[in-house]
C-alpha cells in the first residue's frame, strides 16, 4: 500500500508552510503499510521552543486554507514536540534535541521516504 494522492498533496503544504518559518530537517515517510490509520508522518526540527509553535501554526493555518482541518493537536503548550494529526498526514514538529531523543526516522526506518519538493526561494540583489 502507498499513501495516497491526497496525502502526498498535504505533505508537500505542510512541507513548504515550515520550510517558510525555518524548519529544518524535513523527512516524510510514507506509514500506509504499517498504520492503517494514517498513509504519512512528516517530521520537521525547530531550533527553540518558539520556532517550533511558529512552525505548527504555520502548517495547521496552511492546511485550514486548504480545507483540511486538524483532527487532533498536541504538545503546543510545551513546545518540545508538536504533534498535527491530520488524519491522512501526521505532523511531528520537533525540537532539536527532543527529535534527536526520540528519532522516530530509526524507529519508522522501514517505511519508504516521500520525496519532498520545496520551492525555490530566489534572493533578491
Amino acid at each position: 500500500m502507498t499513501a495516497s494522492p491526497h496525502a502526498l498533496e498535504l505533505v508537500k503544504v505542510a512541507a513548504a508552510a515550515a520550510d517558510s518559518k525555518g524548519g529544518e530537517d524535513l523527512v516524510a515517510l510514507d506509514v500506509s503499510g504499517p498504520l492503517p490509520l494514517t498513509d504519512a508522518f512528516l517530521l520537521i526540527t525547530g531550533r527553540n521552543e518558539r520556532n517550533v509553535v511558529a512552525i505548527a501554526g504555520e502548517i495547521e493555518d496552511k492546511l485550514i486554507e486548504r480545507g483540511t482541518k486538524p483532527l487532533r493537536r498536541e504538545g503546543r503548550q510545551e513546545g518540545r514536540w508538536i504533534l498535527l494529526d491530520f488524519g491522512d498526514i501526521v505532523v511531528h514538529v520537533f525540537h532539536e534535541e527532543d527529535r534527536m531523543y526520540y528519532s522516530l526516522e530509526r524507529l519508522w526506518r522501514d517505511c519508504p521516504v516521500i520525496p519532498i519538493e520545496l520551492p525555490v526561494t530566489r534572493s533578491v540583489e
